[in-house]
């Protein structure tokens, strides 16, 4: 079996073909993000391992097919960048929906502790022996009041932590947790109670800028904003506008708008051309890590198990538990179209 994967990383060969020895298969990895200019790379290969900032239009997918591709395998949970109505009836679609959710929770809070406490700040002071403590001035966070936006699994453990460490904590989820302890409340009063806001939702029709003027009118004064999901659940412009007015105390992002271009690269010596990034790096309230939420050596090994239990799957014409169609998507049990467990 020939697999082409993209936007390769040097981690990722290294934990795929470890994993690898199991299954034999025959790798080419570019380096390249997948889009219209490089699907054509693809040519002679059955399946395509993307990841979460690789483009996959209409026209990606149309080449992809036209090319002989049959499975394409995301080596992440995220899916929004898939234009699945095109991959219909076309090629199958996986994902690892599943890869280590402590990881990113733990991030979450990592961010949330080193923005209050201005762990980055003390750090770089006391390098170059400036061991002022002015400006690095934090609030208790216990008894403070956090919002969690979605309560998947990433969601349910980052309530966790927030309860261990003394925080009260509401949440706002459209299908609530069965037989939890959170305590949910209407979107609304959510942004109304919060003196922090960490989001832990999918990104969909619904949810694509849930933070935005309207919503940042409702919050507290001096509100801190996490956001370990996807970027664009936030909007970027109304984002720098709530901090320059200051109802936005703090904001700490692993995840941006319009991230495709920089995250994972190393761009040290290039001028970053987005305006709106260039704002916040600049911005000493904000804190920005480069999707790194997911980055830990469990995780790894768990994404590319799964990818190539997908893989494994395809070729051996069983059921494709994490499959994603047009159709179903993530309510596989109602579509229609699903044949022995396959969409199409």
């Amino acid at each position: 079996m020939k697999i082409a994967f993209y936007d390769t990383k040097p981690y990722d060969k290294k934990s795929f073909e470890e994993q690898n020895k199991l299954y034999n298969y025959n790798f080419k990895y570019f380096e390249y993000k997948l889009n219209e200019e490089t699907a054509h790379l693809a040519k002679g290969y059955e399946v395509v391992c993307a990841f979460v900032n690789d483009t996959i239009t209409k026209e990606v997918i149309d080449i992809l097919y036209d090319n002989g591709v049959k499975l394409l395998a995301l080596r992440c949970a995220g899916y929004n960048n898939v234009d699945f109505k095109a991959a219909f009836l076309k090629i199958h679609v996986v994902r690892v929906p599943s890869y280590s959710p402590y990881a990113v929770a733990e991030h979450a809070m990592a961010l949330l502790l080193t923005l209050n406490r201005k762990i980055h700040k003390a750090y770089n002071r006391t390098r170059e022996s400036n061991f002022s403590i002015n400006g690095l001035l934090g609030v208790t966070l216990h008894g403070k009041t956090i919002g969690v936006i979605g309560t998947g699994r990433i969601g349910r453990i980052f309530v966790n932590i927030c309860k261990g460490i003394g925080m009260k904590v509401i949440a706002y989820d459209p299908y609530p947790a069965k037989d939890s302890k959170i305590d949910y409340v209407s979107l609304q009063e959510l942004y109304n109670q919060s003196d922090i806001i960490s989001l832990h939702c999918p990104l969909t029709k619904e949810t694509k800028h849930i933070i935005s003027k309207s919503s940042i009118d409702q919050m507290k004064k001096n509100v801190i904003l996490i956001n370990t999901s996807r970027g664009a659940l936030i909007n970027t412009e109304d984002l720098i506008e709530g901090l320059k007015s200051r109802k936005i105390a703090q904001a700490a992002l692993d995840v941006y708008e319009e991230e495709g271009e920089y995250f994972f690269e190393d761009l040290s010596d290039d001028i970053i051309h987005d305006d709106n990034l260039a704002r916040l790096q600049s911005m000493p309230n904000v804190l920005i890590t480069s999707h790194q939420a997911f980055f830990t050596k469990e995780a790894l090994e768990a994404i590319a198990i799964t990818t190539l239990e997908n893989i494994k799957a395809f070729i051996e014409d069983i059921p494709l538990d994490n499959e994603i169609c047009y159709d179903c998507q993530r309510n596989r049990e109602n579509c229609s179209r699903t044949i022995n467990n396959r969409c199409f």
